[in-house]
């Protein structure tokens, strides 16, 4: 089966959209680049994700064709394709309908400096221009939000993560999740005290560099 590993880790991590409470129904989607070859696979339109097999994930060419796969691709095939076509940083995205970050992109509002965890994404999460979703006007308001950033909020839709692996991109995710939640429950009280730009762009290396198990080479 082509792209077979990636196409069993989509399944994975779509039904930890649900379990993780990063979506409800068949909100959200998710793909994986193999950029030797050139193709990437993304999980298909409207479809249970815990009725999705491997077999039932899409594999799509660069230029935005169906290369292998029995279903629809996801509506947002062109929101995944624009940072792999793009940007050599990130070969996985997560698009999730998440609560939080969702209020927060409902009030086109990002999400700033309000804890460190914040930094997996940047210095803040940018929330872009709104566009109709499965158009080329979303992925295009996506990218340019996440600009140096690994994440962006997504105008009254939801949010999107981009790394190098989809455990990286689904982490980032999680995190920024938790981090609105937090900031959104701390603003129905009071107003949040924000970390500076010197504080957050420390995290933001230390993030890159340090933190998490690294691979010790033998």
């Amino acid at each position: 089966m082509l792209l077979e590993q990636e196409r069993i880790d989509v399944v994975k991590y779509c039904k930890k959209l649900i379990t993780a409470g990063l979506t409800t129904g068949t909100g959200g989607n998710i793909s994986i680049l193999n950029r030797e070859k050139g193709l990437y696979a993304i999980s298909p339109s409207g479809m249970d994700y815990f009725e999705t097999e491997p077999e039932d994930v899409v594999v799509m060419d660069l230029e935005g064709q169906v290369v292998d796969g029995r279903r629809k691709p996801s509506s947002e095939h062109a929101l995944h394709r624009v940072f792999y076509t793009r940007r050599d940083d990130i070969d996985a995205v997560v698009h999730t309908h998440s609560t939080y970050c969702t209020v927060l992109a409902t009030l086109r509002e990002g999400l700033p400096a309000s804890n460190y965890l914040v930094a997996f994404a940047g210095p803040d999460v940018r929330c872009s221009a709104y566009a109709s979703y499965g158009t080329p006007e979303l992925a295009e308001a996506a990218f340019e939000a996440m600009t140096d950033r690994k994440a962006a909020l997504l105008a009254n839709h939801g949010m999107v993560a981009g790394a190098k692996t989809v455990a990286g991109a689904f982490n980032i995710a999680d995190q920024l999740e938790q981090c609105a939640k937090v900031y959104v429950l701390a603003r129905a009280i009071g107003k949040p005290v924000l970390l500076d730009d010197d504080e957050m762009a420390d995290m933001v290396v230390r993030f890159r560099d340090e933190y998490g198990q690294k691979k010790i080479k033998k």
